[in-house]
């Protein structure tokens, strides 16, 4: 393939007025018709991506902003639990091995992390609304968007591969793009 068309271009940043504003136009999609609101929704997230990205940063850093301990202990909490899984996972034998031995010492640990985990469960679900309330804001803006003629041309460069942007390949690898698209 060329190499032209293999590299990612990042989208450019949609005018507030577009993206929100006077031009913007809002409608309740239909919810009979799952095909149509799917075009709708992975249009508008390729249009607007950058957009998208930079609203998800602003509410990330505005729940963290609200609740810093909060949002620090629960990314602590998750990246804990990731971590012990991932090392369970991969070290069978030698866990295995650890809770024949020490039966004892098993059982307080899983009661430890048991406590851990109800002990930091606001802050983890404080985490977690930092990482899903972008999520949400932005599939109900690119539900409720009407798309311009703008926004059909640089869909259609997107389909044909003329431009290749992160939305772009994320919803390919997702297996979204094509199946709606076509």
């Amino acid at each position: 393939m060329n190499k032209k068309k293999m590299e990612v271009e990042v989208s450019p940043l949609r005018s507030l007025d577009d993206f929100l504003l006077e031009s913007a136009r809002f409608q309740i999609p239909n919810f009979k018709d799952f095909e149509k609101w799917g075009n709708r929704v992975i249009n508008n997230l390729l249009y607007y991506q950058t957009n998208y990205f930079l609203l998800s940063v602003i509410i990330f850093i505005l729940v963290g902003v609200i609740h810093p301990t909060k949002m620090l202990c629960g990314m602590l909490a998750i990246g804990v639990a990731f971590g012990l899984f991932y090392y369970l996972t991969n070290a069978k034998r030698s866990a295995t091995k650890f809770k024949k031995d020490h039966p004892v010492i098993s059982v307080l640990i899983v009661l430890g992390g048991g406590y851990f985990i109800v002990y930091m469960l606001g802050s983890v679900i404080v985490f977690l609304l930092g990482i899903l309330l972008p999520i949400m804001v932005s599939f109900i803006h690119a539900s409720m968007r009407l798309r311009n003629v703008r926004n059909k041309l640089v869909n259609k460069m997107e389909v044909i591969g003329l431009k290749r942007t992160p939305m772009g390949l994320f919803l390919e690898a997702l297996g979204m793009e094509q199946e709606l698209l076509s």
